[in-house]
């Protein structure tokens, strides 16, 4: 049983559109099986700032939640999530990125190492940053988000910490 959050998905690009974002719309149909609601759905060019402005934006709105972000994160000239979004935590989960690299290795071996996902808490809303491939996503949905949104996951889970205000 999940504890119904309010989830925002972003998709970086500078190319995909509702019909055709594949990592987008699995995040959003996946987030839906477990019972959360889709609060939101943005797809934004690699902007460092258009992208700080939409997820302000999200940050600053109380109902939202959770914002999962897929895109960005590799190391071409255009992937700037990184440096447009980790400006805005208040705090950084560094175990996120970490454990995703780890699941990752499984698929794709030594090329995770060119993954810079990562992700932190904002004004009580908590940031999840993943490759734009529809494989990261769901190797970061399966393996991390989807245990860690489910307010009844033991030992502990970030639905809990966000439901009770704090970080």
């Amino acid at each position: 049983m999940t504890s119904g959050l309010q989830i925002a998905v972003l998709t970086v690009s500078d190319t995909r559109t509702l019909e055709n974002d594949t990592s987008g719309q699995f995040l959003c149909e996946a987030l839906s099986e477990e019972g959360h609601s889709l609060a939101a759905r943005q797809i934004e060019i690699d902007d460092m700032y258009k992208l700080r402005a939409a997820v302000s934006s999200w940050i600053a709105d109380e109902a939202i939640e959770v914002i999962l972000v897929t895109g960005g994160t590799g190391f071409t000239t255009r992937d700037s999530t990184p440096e447009a979004l980790s400006v805005l935590f208040d705090v950084d989960i560094t175990g996120f990125g970490e454990l995703f690299r780890q699941l990752s290795y499984e698929d794709i071996g030594t090329s995770t190492v060119q993954s810079r996902a990562f992700a932190g808490i904002a004004n009580n809303t908590v940031i999840f940053c993943m490759p734009g491939s529809t494989g990261a996503c769901k190797t970061a949905w399966n393996g991390i988000l989807k245990s860690q949104l489910d307010m009844d996951h033991r030992p502990c889970n970030f639905a809990e910490l966000i439901k009770k205000g704090s970080h």
